[in-house]
């Protein structure tokens, strides 16, 4: 008995489309995956990242084969690191014969860190960000998300007893030539703050933590203005921003300051 003829599955994202209109960025969003990221104590660090990935689709496309991405992924599974992303945006330029290609990984970057006095130790979690793009030209771009306590400058002159503090965020975003360690970053950010913020403290820690906002008084002027000092030092660095957000505590909005340098320019 004659086995009957498989039937052509009809490819309809190859089929022409008439309109006329090219399409930027055409992709997937949101894929949980794990990743590896180099960690400066430990050599690697294994994570969570939520991928996503885009390609530009040329006018007369109808659609992408989205499971092609999926498939470029599965190809470095566990591999996703700083050194790999630019060979991750060739394949995918060849794989949808495409002009540009574009990939977004967002994670968690956990770090140990011991209390000011006690040294009790406890996990910090930071949110990073690899952002890269390649064309005729690519681009990386390296963002730590940092928290931070920060004490008002102007609330400690005209106040008799204290002076109010926040929870802040510190934003660094930055491209740079060879490598660049997370934590160097994430140290900047609390150094230019009133005071770091710990996920463990005892009593004699907490004195130590609200002594040491006082008589580190920051506006997030100060916070943007003093980070970009630091990072004008480091000569990997050729371009940097830097957010600041104070959630206030005694005003009914957020304070903000945004600061950008190209250090090639």
């Amino acid at each position: 008995m004659k086995e009957p003829k498989k039937r052509k599955i009809k490819d309809i994202q190859s089929q022409r489309d008439f309109r006329q209109i090219a399409i930027n960025k055409v992709g997937v969003k949101d894929i949980r995956y794990p990743i590896v990221v180099l960690d400066k104590k430990n050599q690697f660090q294994h994570t969570i990242g939520s991928v996503n990935m885009y390609v530009d689709l040329p006018h007369h496309f109808k659609g992408a084969h989205m499971s092609r991405f999926i498939e470029i992924l599965n190809e470095h599974r566990g591999e996703i690191t700083v050194k790999n992303f630019p060979e991750i945006l060739k394949k995918m330029k060849r794989r949808f014969n495409a002009a540009t290609a574009h990939m977004e990984v967002e994670f968690p970057y956990f770090v140990e860190k011991a209390a000011p006095v006690s040294k009790a130790k406890g996990l910090m979690e930071y949110l990073c960000r690899f952002l890269g793009s390649l064309s005729n030209k690519k681009d990386f771009i390296l963002e730590v998300v940092v928290p931070v306590t920060t004490l008002c400058p102007c609330s400690k002159e005209i106040s008799r007893r204290g002076a109010h503090n926040q929870r802040g965020m510190v934003k660094i975003a930055l491209r740079f030539h060879g490598f660049v360690w997370i934590e160097d970053i994430i140290k900047v950010a609390e150094d230019c703050a009133s005071s770091p913020v710990y996920s463990l403290l005892k009593r004699p820690d907490e004195k130590y933590v609200t002594e040491h906002a006082y008589d580190n008084p920051r506006f997030v002027e100060d916070v943007v203005r003093e980070i970009a000092l630091r990072l004008e030092k480091i000569k990997a660095i050729r371009w940097f921003s830097i957010e600041a957000e104070n959630w206030e505590s005694i005003h009914n909005h957020s304070a903000y300051a945004y600061l950008e340098k190209d250090k090639m320019a």
